[in-house]
């Protein structure tokens, strides 16, 4: 199946990179720890801003409380009555004459 497989070690290339910097396996990740700082004070932020919610809450409804007691009347729109009857007959003569 593997004919054309090469037997015995491979030989290294002439040409090497100079300064070849290798990848560290077992160097411990920065960003899982400032992620976990992030997260953390994000909710403290959170949980703040929630407290601050909780009052404005319970200060409006007191407010509501206090002023729907006082019962408001309904405004009323006044219209205004036409000053003069529209004079279709007179509209359909002039189109006509068009």
């Amino acid at each position: 199946m593997a004919k054309n497989k090469q037997k015995g070690k491979k030989t290294k290339n002439v040409f090497q990179v100079a300064n070849k910097q290798t990848k560290h396996k077992n160097k411990a990740k920065p960003v899982t720890t400032t992620l976990k700082h992030i997260n953390a004070v994000k909710n403290e932020k959170v949980e703040s801003l929630n407290q601050i919610f909780t009052e404005v809450q319970r200060d409006v409804k007191s407010v509501s409380k206090c002023t729907a007691k006082v019962p408001t009347k309904p405004t009323q729109v006044v219209r205004k009555a036409p000053r003069e009857s529209v004079n279709v007959d007179g509209a359909v003569q002039l189109f006509s004459q068009l």
